[in-house]
């Protein structure tokens, strides 16, 4: 969700790009001394012995938290997602990488291009659209994922939505995509050949936080007509719609629909 215009972001500067330390800071939006945010890190993870342990009891919370589309008029913090207990993309990478930091791990974004039929289903008539890939700096590399978006019961009724209509695609998810992460590999929703095609290398690509992410010039050339809050605002109705029939078929599958149409 786009806050005001604001000048675009800059990238850090480059010599900072290469310390995994560089990512353990707060922000602006991500107040890594919130009580709240850093008694919930305490608790996940302090039965874990390693730090990928670590970085899968986070992963593994934020995950379960529901993908959601709230309406809203700027950007939540990682506390304000919390208390909600849902969240789009950009609320649960903000607290993925607030509770990752938290707890000594370094994280960061990258931005990721992605073709418009990737979200057929739950947005038309998009030719192209942006998505947040988490990094974890785990055994000495980073690690990417996106796959902390969808929660269990979305991915389920998603793929299930995919063999139904005979897409490869759809719904934000690639039926020859990861589902989870194993806290050490890359493991993308969309499959690696898209996301090898779309991850916007070096350090234009990588960001602190949100913030950063939606204000940045990449952003806004996906996003030329839904800049804004309010056209943002008005896709939540009809995606909150396709977002809560999919959870209902997750719990109850429906019959094959043989009259749902493409988008």
């Amino acid at each position: 969700m786009p806050t005001p215009p604001v000048p675009p972001a800059r990238p850090p500067h480059p010599s900072a790009l290469a310390e995994p330390e560089h990512w353990l800071a707060s922000t602006e939006l991500l107040d890594l001394d919130d009580s709240k945010l850093r008694l919930r890190a305490r608790s996940l993870t302090q039965l874990s012995k390693t730090e990928r342990e670590k970085a899968l009891a986070i992963y593994g919370f934020v995950k379960r938290v529901p993908f959601a589309k709230p309406f809203k008029l700027r950007l939540r913090s990682p506390r304000q997602v919390l208390e909600a207990g849902r969240g789009d993309a950009l609320d649960k990478v903000g607290l993925l990488l607030a509770l990752l930091r938290i707890s000594g791990i370094p994280a960061r974004m990258r931005y990721m291009h992605l073709p418009g039929e990737m979200l057929r289903g739950l947005i038309s008539h998009m030719s192209i659209t942006a998505r947040p890939v988490a990094e974890v700096w785990i055994g000495g590399r980073w690690a990417a994922t996106d796959t902390y978006i969808f929660d269990a019961a979305y991915m389920a009724a998603a793929r299930q939505r995919l063999a139904e209509e005979g897409w490869d695609c759809g719904y934000g998810i690639h039926r020859d995509g990861a589902s989870i992460w194993n806290g050490a590999d890359d493991a993308f929703l969309v499959g690696t050949g898209v996301a090898q095609d779309g991850l916007v290398p070096g350090g234009e690509g990588l960001f602190e936080d949100p913030f950063a992410f939606v204000n940045s010039t990449l952003w806004r050339e996906a996003h030329p007509a839904l800049a804004s809050t309010v056209h943002w605002n008005i896709m939540v109705p009809s995606m909150g719609k396709v977002i809560r029939e999919l959870r209902e078929e997750a719990v109850a599958p429906a019959p094959p629909a043989a009259g749902r149409r493409a988008s």
